[in-house]
């Protein structure tokens, strides 16, 4: 078997096991009568096992409308505190400007190779 099969093999099982455990995991959602909304820690006891599950609400702002709000109503100064401001950079636009804008502002990005990803199709 080559390396490119025994790839392709081991992403098939991850991603069955991923799916055995999720399946796994809404059916005990479903006995513990856990609410979709839950945004705690919940534990539970059955058949002599501890289960702690962790409900999270995943929360999307749009900044730009967040920002006409606080000058709306005077709550500028508060976004500082109540919210986290992540610059990205827009890969795009930064690659296609003037070095003399983009090389200063180099000090303050800090770039690390991430690990790579790979698509293997076996062909036919």
């Amino acid at each position: 078997m080559t390396i490119y099969q025994k790839w392709l093999t081991a992403k098939a099982k991850e991603a069955e096991a991923t799916a055995e455990r999720r399946e796994l995991e809404d059916k005990m959602v479903a006995q513990f009568s856990v609410p979709s909304n839950l945004d705690k820690t919940a534990n539970f006891e059955a058949d002599g096992y501890k289960v702690k599950i962790e409900g999270r609400i995943n929360r999307r702002i749009n900044s730009e409308k967040l920002q006409e709000i606080a000058v709306e109503h005077g709550l500028m100064a508060h976004l500082e505190c109540l919210f986290r401001w992540k610059p990205e950079i827009n890969a795009a636009i930064w690659k296609s400007t003037d070095p003399a804008i983009t090389t200063p502002l180099l000090d303050a990005i800090t770039s690390t190779p991430g690990r790579p990803s790979f698509t293997i199709v076996k062909k036919d």
